[in-house]
């Protein structure tokens, strides 16, 4: 089987049940992480853990000669970068190696032929693959052009993140503190404090929803600090029904213990682990149709999928499932069953373990 030396930070759980997968698969697989992430001891649990690492640039000096060390300790037929810093080193302490190099990818925009830093990331020519989270990203790096250059075929492949359900059992949290009347009908968004989020859009969706539709909506994160979403949401025509909650760490908890969860992304968008989280639950999604997000739900299925910057489709697809709660619970089963069968790990790590041995040769 290759050998393989995974770089990466702060892993997450499917990154961290991906190397496990692997190392159980029979693949020789080694670590360099973080080890300040969640997930470290479990790794280091697993003997997994080559040396811990944590890269603070794209030119870190100290985790590329660390990276270099532990290439001239063992010999790897395949470095995975899991972030452009981890990339960037990766490729200058494999100069002059015949490692193949692959890199993940899991949002859409920011890679371009003119920029400098995309040349030592995703365009470098010793990268061999890159692994996109979704269709939506492959289609998004085929598409880049500039003269004659372009990313050609061979090197894109889409391997879904995996994820388990018996990750998700955590109890659903109690709303009360949050203000939340007890039995209301709970939207959860979760998300950064970034524009391409669209906590306003949701926030109009809300206002423009009917006064005998009493849905309370709970905002999730760092938007909390977002001055001009506060004073959107003071003159809305209910802002007693949305409350903000700051970060925290039982957002999954939270998105468990609502009816829907909304995701109003204006663009960008892979495979939103908050979204997954909340259909794990067995929480209906409503997303809008950016990125991945349209692979992840399908339409009137296992969720609902609107137009993004459309406060009056998303309005009326909250409303929709107010009104008939019996859709909402069918939904929100079919989101769940989705999240199990077409985004297991199992299956991540399966198509992950069949690219290396292509890449390689090897089986």
């Amino acid at each position: 089987m290759p050998a393989v030396l995974c770089l990466t930070d702060a892993c997450d759980r499917p990154e961290t049940e991906l190397f496990i997968g692997l190392k159980k698969a029979g693949f020789d697989v080694d670590v360099m992480c973080n080890p300040k992430g969640r997930n470290y001891q479990r790794l280091v649990d697993e003997g997994m853990v080559a040396q811990p690492i944590a890269l603070e640039s794209r030119f870190d000096k100290p985790g590329t000669e660390a990276i270099r060390g532990q290439l001239a300790k063992k010999r790897y037929d395949v470095i995975h970068a899991y972030n452009p810093r981890a990339l960037a080193c990766g490729l200058r302490a494999s100069k002059g190696t015949d490692i193949k190099i692959v890199a993940y990818r899991g949002v859409i925009g920011n890679i371009s032929f003119l920029n400098p830093e995309s040349w030592i990331t995703f365009l470098h020519p010793r990268v061999s693959k890159i692994v996109c989270v979704a269709d939506a990203i492959k289609d998004y790096l085929a598409s880049l052009r500039f003269l004659w250059m372009r990313i050609p075929d061979r090197k894109l492949q889409r391997i879904y993140k995996g994820h388990d359900l018996d990750w998700y059992q955590a109890e659903p949290a109690d709303l009360d503190e949050f203000g939340v009347p007890e039995g209301a009908f709970v939207v959860c968004c979760t998300g950064r404090n970034t524009p391409r989020k669209g906590f306003d859009v949701l926030v109009d969706a809300i206002s423009e929803l009917p006064d005998d539709v009493d849905a309370h909506l709970l905002l999730v994160g760092d938007v909390i600090n977002n001055e001009e979403l506060k004073a959107r949401v003071a003159s809305s025509s209910h802002p007693e029904r949305i409350h903000f909650t700051g970060y925290r760490n039982d957002a999954p908890s939270i998105a468990a213990a609502s009816n829907v969860f909304v995701l109003p992304s204006t663009e960008r968008e892979g495979l939103p682990r908050a979204v997954i989280e909340a259909m794990a639950y067995g929480v209906t999604p409503v997303v809008t149709d950016v990125g991945g997000m349209p692979e992840l739900v399908e339409d009137g299925l296992s969720g609902l999928v609107v137009p993004p910057k459309n406060a009056s489709a998303l309005s009326s697809a909250i409303e929709r499932l107010y009104r008939d709660r019996a859709l909402m619970a069918n939904m929100g089963r079919a989101a769940r069953e989705r999240i199990a069968h077409r985004f297991h790990t199992s299956q991540t790590v399966s198509e992950t373990g069949e690219m290396y041995k292509a890449l390689t040769g090897r089986s």
